[in-house]
């Protein structure tokens, strides 16, 4: 059990509170508008920063999710200041994360396929550990196998088909993460 299934719901709505005031500060210092909905997903705490005019709240997204990516770890850093305790909270932008889950779902489902009609291994470009695990997930949901090879910044996820991921076991890398539903 990790350290956030400890957790009360009570810790967790801490958690967003502290996280709501740090964002609405930083909101107020860069002169945006937005509103902060808080709650609970997966047993983690969730902010999110919505905004009628996203105008500006593009802004808070960033190149490829930079600046989202960056407000969660500032984030996360406020919290555990304030709690004394490491932070798995997400912070989101204007739906910014569930519209990249569903591109990382629908990449998957594609190597998913050309896997079956090749029946090749099929790796896709690198990716950090938030896109790999999605990847891991919907592989696994369809029943094939999957591994992370590489060092970070460069970890790739390959897709397999269970038989040929018997052959890849030949060749293992000690820095691989391995995902299978068995």
């Amino acid at each position: 059990m990790s350290q956030s299934d400890d957790r009360t719901v009570d810790q967790l709505n801490e958690e967003a509170d502290i996280a709501a005031d740090y964002l609405e500060g930083l909101l107020d210092i860069a002169d945006y508008e937005g509103d902060i909905e808080m709650g609970i997903r997966n047993n983690r705490p969730v902010v999110q920063i919505v905004a009628d005019d996203d105008t500006d709240i593009k802004h808070l997204i960033g190149r490829k999710g930079e600046v989202v990516d960056a407000l969660q770890q500032l984030t996360r850093l406020a919290v555990q200041q304030k709690t004394g305790e490491r932070s798995h909270l997400i912070v989101d932008v204007d739906g910014y994360l569930k519209r990249k889950r569903q591109r990382l779902r629908n990449m998957a489902l594609d190597a998913i396929d050309e896997v079956r009609e090749t029946g090749e291994p099929v790796s896709l470009d690198p990716m950090n550990s938030f896109e790999r695990k999605i990847i891991h997930d919907v592989v696994r949901e369809e029943g094939m196998k999957s591994r992370s090879h590489g060092e970070e910044p460069h970890r790739y996820v390959t897709v397999y088909r269970k038989a040929n991921a018997a052959a890849a076991d030949a060749d293992v890398d000690p820095d691989v993460e391995e995902f299978d539903e068995e």
